[in-house]
């Protein structure tokens, strides 16, 4: 762990371990000054056992209001005491890594081939996540600059129409059954963080559950290749371009590489999620954004190369990088739509209506070559 690292993880939970009860408002009120200058930006982290433990209305919306306050200054937060074991995380990383060091021509045979599916195998080159819906541009861009990644994709197993695409168990041992039970255990996470925000959007605890209950979520395992970073101080090239997500929240598992950052709403310039053993990063999506009319952020992130490695005098190659997203989404037939206490007087509501399938198959079909 390197000397600036482990200063940043500091201050970060310094930070976080001073709002308790009594210098609650002061935190919430001190988190919208930070962001504000590039200087004292910062992701929050929050305890998110706080909320789980509850045994009060008030001091559940006290974690609420920390989560809520962090979605509409900065889009991110640290979730710490999430609940969900880190030798869970460790072996689902194992698990995915093994699934990405099968041979091409094997994993070639899973490729995913339909947005309204969003299942399989996505090479490298394939996709480039941007924030532009121009069919032309998105097509020069993958062209010239396509994100340096391999992804597999994996929805909801009971799905009648479209089917999930899996290794034979003799070439990627458990990888199915860890999968499933891995995306159980992130919906189950997801559904009790969007009581959270129900609460800090002063809405009922329970208003999203009959909107989330289909699990019409997306598992994504990523690998990074090693790659020279000649390549990735090209003009548009990333590991992964800028973009927002789509859905209600992502739940992002970082390795300890690094690379991941994030756009400070107020400056426009990206800064460095530094991975905090032990935490998720939690980010909102499109539809989350949309359903608060702009109240909560979906804010725009990348990943560009962490330190490399010195190959020779003139080149030098950075690490493989591996996460693993859990991209919520609401029910596919679900109607967004502004929520009832997110505008009147003064603030009207900015979106038309959209149902869940449209928006995300949209996204979808215009940042992956199929």
């Amino acid at each position: 762990m390197t000397a600036i690292y482990r200063a940043i993880r500091s201050n970060l939970f310094l930070k976080a371990a001073s709002c308790g009860p009594v210098s609650r408002h002061r935190y919430l009120a001190s988190l919208a000054q930070d962001v504000r200058s590039d200087a004292t930006f910062r992701i929050p982290v929050v305890d998110f056992g706080k909320f789980k433990s509850a045994s009060s209305g008030a001091q559940k919306r006290q974690t609420a209001d920390e989560i809520v306050t962090a979605f509409k200054e900065v889009g991110f937060v640290y979730l710490s005491n999430h609940g969900i074991p880190e030798p869970v995380v460790k072996n689902v990383f194992e698990k995915s890594a093994a699934f990405f060091a099968m041979p091409v021509e094997t994993k070639d045979k899973l490729a995913w081939e339909d947005p309204r599916a969003n299942r399989g195998y996505v090479k490298p080159g394939r996709e480039r996540v941007t924030q532009s819906s121009d069919a032309g541009e998105i097509a020069a861009l993958r062209a010239k600059a396509p994100d340096a990644k391999e992804t597999m994709e994996i929805g909801r197993e009971w799905n009648t129409v479209w089917k999930n695409r899996w290794p034979q168990e003799s070439e990627c041992p458990k990888f199915r059954e860890t999968m499933l039970a891995f995306f159980q255990t992130c919906h189950d996470l997801h559904a009790v963080v969007m009581r959270s925000v129900a609460l800090g959007l002063d809405l009922q605890e329970t208003f999203f559950d009959n909107k989330i209950n289909e699990q019409s979520h997306n598992l994504r395992l990523l690998s990074y290749p090693p790659i020279k970073s000649e390549i990735l101080r090209q003009e548009g090239q990333a590991r992964a371009g800028a973009h927002s997500d789509y859905g209600t929240l992502t739940l992002l598992f970082q390795d300890n590489v690094g690379g991941l950052e994030v756009q400070n709403p107020h400056t426009q310039h990206f800064q460095a999620a530094i991975p905090i053993p032990g935490t998720i990063v939690v980010n909102v999506g499109d539809l989350l954004q949309r359903w608060s009319n702009d109240i909560l952020r979906s804010t725009l992130h990348r990943v560009v190369a962490p330190p490399a490695t010195k190959i020779s005098d003139s080149e030098q190659i950075t690490p493989a990088r591996q996460s693993m997203a859990f991209f919520c989404n609401p029910n596919w037939s679900a109607r967004i739509e502004c929520l009832p206490n997110c505008y009147g007087p003064g603030r009207p509501a900015k979106y038309d209506a959209v149902s869940t399938e449209k928006y995300i198959v949209g996204r979808l079909s215009e940042t992956i070559n199929y």
